[in-house]
């Protein structure tokens, strides 16, 4: 059976056959030594066709065709075009060597064209990489270099899927910067507290928040200047009145040294800058937490931001952490203790860094062990929801600490917990109902607008048609004679007399108790706006003479 090579290099597919390659009589030994031999590798390989990629663009989309198991169109009408066509009804004399399995199966399931993988077919492939220069005469080696270089380069850029709302390296700089900070501010704070102290002693124990004490010593630079009139001010900073009169006394009857200009606005200047970096570091962690919430909502949900951001770091991102078991994610943070016990064959650390977390003090003594192996499990399911779900929702996160929690009743009382299904059935229900609450919303909001449009196209029809009756009217008003406006005046006027009669006819009839009944109304409005006849003003004289003997 005849053996044919595909090639996929950076400028192009490369077809092959190998000629006179017995592979039940060469071992992957002897192909290996005859593969670094040019002349020997020639005789039996020889290039078949060769197809280039049209663009660069081009060869990243092949590229990541083939990394994903994929047959491309191109690929399918190269293979088709250059490989011998088998009998109608019969198999294939041939097979086809591909480096990668997947793309092989996807091959023979769409082509039919039979395909193997193996490190024969492997040896050879290295031989037609190690001199597919030589094979093709046109391809000079240093325009292979410059096609693999550049298809190396973007197709690297284009595996990294940036996401600005998902980058972890923002949360690991961040926390690790806070834990600077705490330290610099505590040091700075201690410094402030001794510097200040040697001339104001007495507020070191009337205050002891290193934030407030910085904020005082910036107010007070002098102790001397210090009066009743200040004790409003002092109360607005320390928040007690009682403890600003106390701050006034003790200055009054204070022991420190007095310290020149030059030395006190030195120790305010300082002060100063404890309180700035105070005030950042609270800015910090309001851009931790919302960092926190973008890239591990079910994490920040389940264990807090701090505790979460510290597992991040340790692990070196949030993929590193989603890869850890439970059991490593445990004792994150305390591989020294571990390699210690492994060392002197002692009990290993139960907990690492999950430590910190509120759950793990909660519990018992004899249930912390426990209770860390519990949320070390929980904490690896949320990380991995984290890392590998598109929808970013906190949902799965409330639920695995209502499950910590109820297992906590569970250590403490007995109470019998949720089980994990249940608990995740739940879960992704809430979720589809927050979807679907979002889709009517959406199209109950759409709704509302359409029907806003209707009615106002209804509001400007109507106005349209109360409008057409008017100019008609005017229409026909402007053309008229003399004559015509007489007569005109002459009908309005009949019909006034006609109602007040009618008026008069009904009142009598109310007086004697019988009620006669109304007169229709006219049918149309446009029957009243044609011409009436003679006949019509005859009825009417003979009605008018009428009412009048009625009335006599």
């Amino acid at each position: 059976m005849a053996l044919y090579l595909l090639f996929e290099s950076a400028s192009g597919y490369g077809l092959f056959h190998a000629y006179g390659v017995d592979e039940i009589g060469q071992s992957v030994d002897a192909v290996r030594s005859s593969v670094l031999d040019l002349d020997r590798f020639g005789k039996a390989v020889k290039l078949t066709a060769f197809t280039p990629f049209s663009s660069a663009v081009d060869a990243l989309n092949q590229c990541n065709a083939i990394s994903e198991g994929i047959m491309t169109d191109e690929l399918r009408s190269f293979l088709e075009l250059n490989l011998p066509k088998p009998k109608e009804g019969k198999k294939a004399k041939y097979s086809l060597g591909v480096v990668e399995p997947k793309v092989g199966s996807h091959i023979s399931e769409v082509t039919g064209i039979p395909c193997q993988s193996n490190e024969f077919v492997q040896e050879l492939l290295r031989g037609v990489r190690l001199h597919f220069d030589r094979f093709i005469n046109e391809l000079k080696k240093s325009d292979l270099e410059k096609a693999q270089l550049g298809l190396g380069h973007s197709y690297s850029r284009a595996k990294v899927k940036f996401n600005v709302n998902r980058v972890d390296n923002m949360v690991i700089q961040a926390i690790f910067l806070l834990d600077t900070l705490d330290k610099d501010i505590n040091s700075f704070s201690m410094r402030v507290r001794e510097w200040f102290s040697w001339h104001f002693p007495e507020l070191v124990k009337i205050v002891n928040d290193n934030y407030l004490y910085a904020k005082l010593a910036k107010f007070i630079v002098n102790k001397s200047d210090l009066a009743e009139k200040d004790i409003p001010a002092l109360a607005d900073i320390v928040g007690d009145e009682d403890k600003a009169k106390e701050i006034v006394e003790a200055a009054k009857a204070s022991m420190g040294q007095d310290l020149s200009a030059v030395d006190l606005i030195n120790v305010q200047q300082f002060a100063q800058r404890v309180m700035n970096l105070s005030e950042y570091r609270k800015n910090l962690y309001e851009y931790l937490v919302t960092k926190m919430n973008d890239i591990a909502p079910n994490l920040t949900s389940l264990i807090g931001e701090v505790v979460g951001a510290r597992l991040i770091s340790h692990a070196g991102s949030l993929s590193n952490l989603a890869k850890c078991p439970a059991s490593t994610l445990q004792i994150l943070g305390a591989e020294k203790a571990l390699f210690r016990a492994l060392k002197t064959r002692g009990n290993t650390p139960k907990y690492g860094l999950i430590f910190h977390s509120s759950f793990i003090g909660r519990a018992s003594t004899k249930n912390k062990g426990r209770m860390a192996r519990y949320l070390a499990n929980k904490c690896s399911i949320a990380s991995r929801i984290d890392c590998y779900s598109e929808a970013s929702t906190s949902v799965f996160g409330q639920k695995l600490r209502e499950q910590v929690e109820e297992r906590l009743d569970f250590y403490d009382k007995g109470v019998a917990p949720r089980k994990n299904l249940d608990v995740m059935k739940a879960a992704i229900e809430s979720m589809v109902d927050g979807t679907s609450k979002d889709d009517n919303e959406k199209a109950d909001a759409s709704a509302k607008k359409s029907k806003k449009k209707k009615s106002k196209a209804e509001a400007d029809g109507d106005a349209m048609d109360l409008d057409k009756p008017s100019n008609v009217a005017d229409g026909e008003a402007e053309p008229g004679t003399e004559k015509k406006k007489k007569k005109k005046k002459h009908k309005l006027e009949e019909p006034q007399e006609q109602e007040n009669g009618a008026a008069h006819a009904n009142g009598d009839a109310e007086e004697n108790g019988t009620p006669k009944k109304k007169k229709k109304k006219n049918r149309e409005v446009s029957e009243e706006a044609e011409p009436k006849t003679a006949t019509e003003g005859k009825k009417k004289k003979k009605k008018k003479s009428k009412a009048g003997d009625d009335d006599e």
